[in-house]
């Protein structure tokens, strides 16, 4: 099982009650996903802990879940702070210009200039609309909007993203 070809769905925050439960920041675009969730993985660092999705409830922006495996709070204590993955094959289907974020990590960033940029290190979000952080060659990085007028193409299969850069952007 590859790690790096799972996707994050959530991250342990603490316990929830006697028997087991645990609290859930959702990394996920709609934690509803949870619900029809029945297998995930908890990420110990050096091994992968398959863990069966017992029930789902949530409580304002958290998710309230019970795994199987986990019968009480000092076992669920030890998963604080991890993430769940789960394979690719049991992710929500992407509609049409959507991504995993994990797919976007790495890409090449050039311009519609046909200038390279530099590297796409990670995506914010946040709640308006995502912003690509890009690292330039000199290690610096800049931000940039995932908006129809910034983010021009987006091609898995060569591996970039192609930018238009509005004046006043690289300021």
């Amino acid at each position: 099982m590859d790690k790096d070809s799972m996707l994050r769905v959530g991250v342990i925050t603490t316990t929830h009650g006697v028997r087991g439960e645990v609290k859930v920041f959702p990394t996920t675009d709609d934690a509803n996903r949870f619900k029809k969730l029945k297998k995930a993985y908890l990420d110990l660092e050096r091994e992968l802990l398959p863990v069966t999705v017992e029930g789902v409830k949530f409580f304002k922006q958290m998710v309230i879940v019970k795994f199987k495996e986990i019968n009480d709070m000092d076992k669920a204590a030890l998963y604080r702070n991890k993430d769940i993955l789960i394979d690719r094959e049991d992710a929500m289907p992407l509609k049409e210009n959507e991504f995993y974020i994990c797919d976007l990590i790495g890409l090449k960033v050039v311009t519609d200039k046909g200038e390279e940029l530099g590297t796409l290190c990670e995506v914010l979000q946040t709640g308006a609309n995502d912003v690509f952080e890009v690292m330039l060659p000199n290690k610096e990085t800049v931000l940039i909007p995932y908006i129809e007028d910034c983010v021009k193409e987006i091609s898995l299969e060569e591996g970039k993203v192609t930018v238009h850069i509005l004046p006043g952007l690289l300021d």
